[in-house]
């Protein structure tokens, strides 16, 4: 491993100094593949079982892409090894031969984060999905990466236990996938992401080597090479086990749904929630278009409305019923048209079915859709849901709104029919345009699914030079030739494709001091 004191800048276009005859010419995040020998596959296949390698074009064609999956490239291999040994020597082959690879967990990501690189190998870790050890006494679970989110929670709730991270596709999202997309879900609010409740994970570096990062105790000692991990998107590691802290049970949970005429009313109603001091599990937003989705697909019975909130407390039993009555009450001050409020935990469900199938639901309303990700601040929710309004219409394409109003992460779901020239282009530059309002509202390009493939090209709308030079210099002393899942996170020089950001205008410009040529 390189020293990160020791490295020279890596900047955009500049020679990585690990650069192979094979591969990487500007650093890690470009590579230029070849195409695989037949000795490679040959003890590909020796390694992890002639069932367990797939290199016919049909084949591997299931591989091209993971849930974002308007950007596609067909791996040159794919496989499925069965254990962290395994995995470990798919590596070394890789380090080896020079050959790039993708770690892939079960492909429901978002950003392109899973897209293969052409002529790589992806290591598709679906396979490592034993849960290892339930330390109920000491409040953890040690799973392997290919163990879905909800599986932890299945394994403890007999102890009266549950994990809380719970991305809306928790029912097939990966374990080892949430910790490279530090993935949270609709209760981050009050209980955080994925970084938050990972005690230690066991990876292998490109190099081959098989570490343990973090400790089994809350605070280990030494710098937080586990928290560099999460998050990371597969730059900078395999994961091949996790260790997980689990929660005990709430005493109470309430949940209600209110029903508001327009979006800002729903906003308000949020930010006074907040402004009271109440910390809620969370609270959740859609739109008249994402409700028309969720009702034809899943039919949780949500009122007619503009905009629907959905606002769940849980803790002490006598402190949820204090809060509850203010919530309601405030909802009633926001101008609510109707409140559910769930008396069951059959009528919870159906209300939180109701909120996590809107992605997936909307293509009952539109053939084709493009989940973005960015965020704002609370107080600047209004306004930027105006501006994508106006977007809209300006567009002349659809646009849903899905979003964790809490904490102010939204999800516009921009509709579009690819079989319309043009369609698929400009439901990509409206995205960029939503990014454009998240960054100007003093937000950020990602709260939960990741840079990936998809944003890249908009790091520097965030970021300086300074900033990302010193990002892959971290990224460099853990994988110095640029094999590990490269392409992703930052933007490749211009001369190899970049695609710029949206422009924004200097001070200068703006005050009629220059002129853009």
């Amino acid at each position: 491993m390189r020293s990160l004191s020791s490295d020279a800048p890596l900047t955009p276009g500049s020679k990585d100094p690990g650069a192979t005859k094979n591969g990487t010419d500007s650093g890690p995040g470009v590579f230029r593949p070849r195409a695989l020998d037949p000795s490679f596959l040959t003890e590909l296949r020796r390694i992890a079982g002639d069932d367990a390698v797939f290199s016919d074009p049909l084949e591997v064609l299931t591989y091209e892409c993971d849930a974002l999956t308007h950007l596609r490239t067909v791996p040159a291999a794919v496989v499925l090894p069965s254990s962290a040994a395994q995995v470990q020597d798919v590596v070394r082959l890789c380090a080896e031969h020079g050959v790039p690879f993708v770690p892939r967990g079960h492909g429901t990501g978002l950003s392109g984060g899973a897209k293969p690189v052409e002529g790589g190998v992806v290591i598709a870790l679906s396979r490592l999905n034993r849960v290892r050890s339930v330390d109920i006494a000491n409040r953890r679970v040690t799973v392997e990466p290919g163990v879905t989110n909800l599986e932890i929670t299945r394994q403890v709730t007999p102890f009266g236990y549950y994990y809380a991270p719970d991305p809306s596709s928790q029912q097939v999202c990966s374990i080892g996938g949430n910790v490279a997309e530090n993935s949270g879900g609709a209760h981050c609010l009050k209980y955080g992401f994925t970084v938050h409740h990972v005690l230690a994970a066991e990876v292998v570096l490109p190099s081959g080597d098989l570490v343990q990062l973090g400790s089994q105790f809350a605070d280990p000692v030494g710098p937080d090479l586990l928290g560099l991990l999460i998050g990371s998107e597969g730059t900078l590691a395999v994961v091949t086990s996790v260790t997980v802290r689990i929660l005990r049970k709430p005493e109470a949970v309430q949940t209600l749904l209110a029903a508001f005429a327009t979006i800002d009313a729903g906003g308000a109603a949020v930010s006074e929630i907040i402004g009271e001091g109440i910390i809620p599990a969370a609270i959740e937003m859609m739109d008249a278009l994402a409700i028309q989705a969720a009702e034809a697909a899943v039919h949780p019975g949500f009122p007619p409305a503009d905009t629907v909130l959905i606002v769940e407390l849980d803790g002490p039993d006598a402190e949820v019923r204090a809060l509850f009555g203010r919530v309601e009450d405030i909802c009633r001050r926001a101008g609510a048209t109707t409140i559910e409020v769930a008396r069951s935990d059959e009528q919870r469900a159906r209300i939180w079915k109701g909120r996590k199938a809107a992605f997936a639901a909307m293509g009952r309303v539109s053939p084709n859709y493009y989940v973005q990700d960015g965020v704002v601040p609370r107080t600047r929710l209004p306004e930027v849901l105006s501006r994508i309004r106006n977007l809209e219409r300006t567009s002349g394409l659809r646009i849903g709104n899905v979003f964790h109003a809490g904490d102010g992460n939204l999800h516009p779901l921009i509709c579009y029919d690819e079989k319309i020239p043009g369609q698929a282009e400009q439901a990509e530059s409206v995205a960029a345009e939503i990014l454009s309002y998240c960054l100007e509202a003093g937000g950020s390009l990602t709260g939960e699914h990741g840079i990936g493939a998809d944003k890249s090209q908009y790091m520097p709308s965030m970021f300086n030079d300074l900033d990302l030079s010193l990002m892959k210099r971290v990224r460099s002393a853990f994988d110095p030739r640029g094999l590990c899942n490269p392409g992703k996170v930052f933007p490749t020089p211009r001369l190899c494709g970049e695609v710029p950001g949206p422009y924004r205008a200097h001070p200068a410009e703006r005050s009629g001091l220059a002129e853009r040529y």
